[in-house]
């Protein structure tokens, strides 16, 4: 990275913190000691107000109503932005109702020029879910779930949680560590593992009642629960390789708590790691109908006993 752009970068990132320090410079840009001194005497040099916290804990902050210099965007910039917008328009996406103001926003930082581009691919670019009659139409079923941006909001000051879920009409409440929240195959999904059970769980979020903050004693910190989760990784029992085909197949279903990693770039095979308890029928039952769907172009590792000989069967009566 350029030292110019290095700078910038900075500047930004310090300006969005009430506090900073070096080691936290050093270790966020990869840089020495000495080039992240210099780097900010050189930020001071250009006008922007740093105070200097004197002490063992001490750092920096920025002096408050202090603004960073205009942003300017290069056009290739300006489209980027842009096309990820309009990619995003029909998305069940948290905060959707900002996109207006937001949009607005951006074009006042534009010229007259490069909005005469962007309106130009407004005509011409259509993404999916996209209702073609009528490009900026936003139906109801775009918005997502009311209870996501509580989730966010509480997710951003602490990740231990207390969820209410409803399944199938009854109310539970678990403990939670969350882990992620992604979205796949139009839900959002909470990753976490259950304070109470000690396993990982993934619950949808459009079944979600109710999140607070989990205010009793934490017995198990995030590198206790990171520790355990590693543990239990260890006791997969299903691997299989995945081709294209099989992928294809898996990006149309798949079990929500399975998920595959690429093996190369460009995401022609994969490879699936997971447990499967073959003392479930009902999961079992699952995992068999699921194998079958990817068809033929998999390749598999290692797999239970109890599994192949279902599998086995299954095909055979297939077969016949």
């Amino acid at each position: 990275m350029k030292k110019v752009e290095r700078i910038n970068i900075i500047m930004r990132y310090i300006n969005n913190r009430t506090h900073f320090t070096i080691s936290e410079i050093m270790q966020e840009f990869h840089i020495s000691r000495s080039t992240a001194i210099r780097d900010i005497r050189e930020i001071e040099a250009l006008g922007m107000p740093l105070v200097a916290e004197v002490g063992r804990e001490g750092g920096y902050f920025v002096m408050r109503n202090s603004v960073l210099p205009i942003v300017r965007f290069t056009d290739n910039e300006v489209k980027a932005l842009f096309i990820a917008f309009m990619a995003t328009r029909n998305q069940q996406l948290p905060y959707l109702k900002s996109r207006q103001s937001l949009a607005e926003k951006l074009l006042g930082l534009i010229s007259e020029n490069q909005q005469d581009d962007l309106v130009l691919l407004n005509q011409i670019l259509l993404f999916e879910g996209t209702n073609p009659n009528n490009p900026d139409l936003l139906d109801l079923s775009d918005l997502p779930h009311p209870m996501l941006e509580k989730l966010i909001q509480f997710l951003l000051s602490d990740s231990y949680l207390l969820i209410t879920i409803d399944e199938d009409k009854v109310l539970k409440s678990y403990a939670i560590f969350l882990l992620h929240l992604y979205h796949e195959k139009s839900l959002w999904l909470i990753e976490g593992f259950d304070l109470e059970e000690e396993k990982k769980k993934v619950f949808s979020v459009d079944n979600l009642i109710d999140v607070k903050p989990y205010l009793v004693k934490k017995s198990l910190s995030r590198k206790k629960i990171l520790a355990k989760l590693s543990v239990q990784e260890e006791s997969i029992n299903l691997i299989i390789e995945l081709g294209p085909k099989a992928i294809a197949q898996f990006k149309k279903y798949h079990p929500l708590t399975i998920t595959i990693s690429f093996t190369n770039p460009y995401q022609t095979t994969a490879i699936l790691r997971t447990f499967i308890n073959v003392n479930q029928p009902d999961e079992l039952t699952e995992i068999i109908n699921w194998l079958l769907f990817l068809g033929e172009d998999i390749k598999i590792q290692e797999i239970p006993e109890r599994l192949l000989e279902a599998l086995q069967a299954r095909a055979n009566i297939y077969s016949n």
